[in-house]
């Protein structure tokens, strides 16, 4: 069921804060320690966050974080080396067994086409509206009876989505991103950032006209304990007989293994987008 990592968002108004949904979109060819780590630091820094900067850790935030998706992309990304949908989402689900607060959706994935980012974010808020809504639904007899006949007040849960530093850059690709997505994207949903290595989110930023409009929407989570875990490495290293343990899940390690996958023969089976 979508919403079965959700955490009842009801309660949340009477801790004045708002829940809050992450989305990360992306190959995940494999799911990395590293793409879990995202979702962790990004939570801790919106636990802290009070109308965009980062309050003490004494100190509540704005928002309360109560849930978190892994989305993969289709088959039709035709990203070279993309190994089938089927073995990506069921590796993320490997993956994420250790999270209680973080699932793999495969709704993405299994579209017959390629789609934009700002539709699966479309989906997925559409979805949450409607679990939010079923959870007010069934909690307001029993909170208008505790609140003296008055309904309690819920905020609208918020999603937003979750990326590395290296994505901003992608905004500035000439014909990559549609302006209007691009402005709905930052401007109805918004983003949480987290930068790795020596990029200047900020920097990115301010040569963006529409990221500079709605910066406040634009959360930027510091990443002080670097980890450079790369999926391109991780395959090459896999292709070559290296050991990449404690850069993966074991339990994505064995899938790998079991499935045969990242071995040079795949390899140059995925390298023609088409053969997928």
């Amino acid at each position: 069921m979508w919403s079965e990592h959700l955490r009842p968002c009801v309660t949340m108004a009477y801790r004045g804060r708002v829940p809050l949904v992450l989305l990360a979109c992306g190959s995940f060819n494999p799911i990395t320690n590293q793409h879990m780590r995202l979702f962790e630091l990004a939570r801790d820094h919106m636990h802290q966050t009070v109308h965009g900067e980062e309050a003490s850790s004494a100190l509540p935030g704005h928002y309360e974080v109560i849930g978190g998706i892994v989305s993969p992309v289709s088959d039709k990304y035709g990203k070279k080396g993309l190994v089938s949908a089927t073995h990506r989402v069921a590796m993320t689900h490997l993956a994420l067994r250790t999270s209680d607060w973080i699932r793999a959706d495969s709704w993405e994935s299994e579209q017959p086409q390629w789609i934009t980012t700002v539709t699966t974010l479309r989906q997925h808020y559409n979805r949450l509206l409607n679990w939010h809504q079923s959870q007010v639904s069934l909690n307001d007899m029993s909170k208008v009876k505790k609140h003296n006949n008055k309904f309690p007040t819920v905020d609208t849960p918020e999603l937003k989505l979750l990326c590395g530093a290296d994505f901003l850059e992608t905004f500035k690709i000439p014909h990559l991103w549609r302006e209007d997505h691009l402005e709905e994207i930052v401007s109805k949903f918004g983003l949480v950032c987290v930068s790795r290595g020596e990029r200047d989110s900020g920097q990115f930023i301010h040569e963006s006209d529409t990221l500079t409009r709605y910066k406040n929407n634009i959360f930027l989570v510091r990443e002080w304990i670097q980890n450079e875990i790369s999926s391109t490495e991780i395959r090459r290293a896999i292709q070559r007989g290296q050991s990449v343990k404690y850069l993966l899940p074991d339990s994505v390690i064995e899938y790998i293994k079991e499935h045969n996958l990242y071995t040079l023969e795949n390899e140059q089976k995925y390298a023609d987008p088409a053969a997928s």
